[in-house]
């Protein structure tokens, strides 16, 4: 994952603002090859800003409904 318009080194002093970014990186960019963990999945899932349609489906394979 790359990302040159965010300061990483000042986001990992606040851990869970870091996990949430990261995770919204992933998802919406690309995983490089890197697997999501379904448990940080699960606990930050609302609080992610991605797209109503990937939203609906990793809610989909999560839930298995």
């Amino acid at each position: 994952m790359y990302n040159w318009s965010t300061d990483i080194k000042n986001l990992k002093k606040h851990p869970e603002k870091y996990k949430i970014w990261r995770l919204e990186q992933m998802i919406n960019f690309g995983l490089n090859g890197k697997k999501l963990k379904e448990f940080e999945l699960n606990k930050y899932f609302n609080k992610l800003k991605i797209d109503p349609y990937r939203r609906k489906f990793l809610k989909l394979l999560l839930n298995g409904k």
